[in-house]
């Protein structure tokens, strides 16, 4: 299997957007309101939102291709663009996502040591990321790679708060 990480650019919205809504489908849809699901995704996912979030200077995509077909991409955020203030001198892994037809082959753990390096490039001491305590898979994963649940806070998915783990791996 050969996979190749891409900076993702303006051309790139539509296969961030369809990965991003159709990943976050799988994870979740089970244990949410199908209406909200559906909101959500709207929102989250519109191409408004994520021209945005690719033309910030703060954040980095990187898309996943394996064996030149579309894997999964990764978002992470420094300075302004993080979702909260957690560590000092940090970056965030604000999403790891993977179609389901490409988990469980090493790609998520791909997707992260190319986080930690964009975090070591950037000299950051500390990388951060949350994640929805009841995604037991992805704490176990996150928990592998070094991360240690600090704190939490409050993810509004529709009128429903939701607690993320807060996990934190500090950089050496």
């Amino acid at each position: 299997m050969n996979f190749e990480l891409k900076r993702a650019a303006i051309q790139d919205v539509h296969n961030i957007q369809t990965i991003g809504r159709e990943t976050f489908f799988e994870t979740f849809h089970e244990n949410n309101d199908k209406q909200t699901m559906q909101h959500y995704l709207q929102q989250a996912f519109s191409e408004e939102k994520l021209l945005i979030e690719i033309n910030n200077q703060q954040s980095i995509f990187k898309l996943l291709y394996v064996d030149n077909q579309l894997a999964g991409y990764l978002k992470v955020n420094e300075g302004n663009a993080q979702t909260d203030a957690i560590a000092e001198n940090a970056l965030e892994v604000e999403r790891i996502y993977l179609l389901r037809a490409f988990q469980n082959m090493g790609l998520g753990k791909a997707l992260m040591n190319e986080a930690i390096l964009i975090a070591q490039q950037l000299q950051k001491s500390n990388i951060w990321l949350g994640v929805w305590e009841k995604n037991e898979n992805a704490i176990a994963f996150y928990e592998k790679q070094g991360f240690v649940k600090t704190s939490t806070h409050t993810f509004m998915f529709g009128d429903e708060a939701q607690q993320d783990y807060i996990m934190v791996k500090k950089l050496g």
